[in-house]
């Protein structure tokens, strides 16, 4: 049940690349996936009308200190070149 879906990932550099999450290797869909410290990054299923559970560990352990939720004027003055994407992945 549920569908695969797509991590969409914004390095520090600016480069974009996706990853399918999955279980259709037919499809180079993958079970997991390593986003690299200072990347953003944010999740779509590939089904609209249908789910995906997911998780997301960290390493070394997770410190609310270090966390920042994504600003769209922010990214968006960083990463002009994605401003659709980080429009459609932001609220605020």
């Amino acid at each position: 049940a549920g569908t695969s879906l797509t991590v969409h990932v914004i390095e520090e550099s600016g480069n974009y690349y996706s990853i399918k999450l999955g279980d259709n290797f037919e499809e180079s869909e993958v079970f997991q996936a390593v986003v690299k410290a200072g990347s953003w990054f944010g999740s779509t299923v590939n089904d609209p009308q249908s789910y995906a559970l997911v998780g997301c560990t960290v390493h070394p352990g997770f410190d609310f200190n270090d966390f920042e939720l994504a600003k769209q004027e922010e990214l968006t003055k960083l990463y002009p070149q994605h401003q659709s994407l980080i429009e459609k992945m932001t609220r605020i």
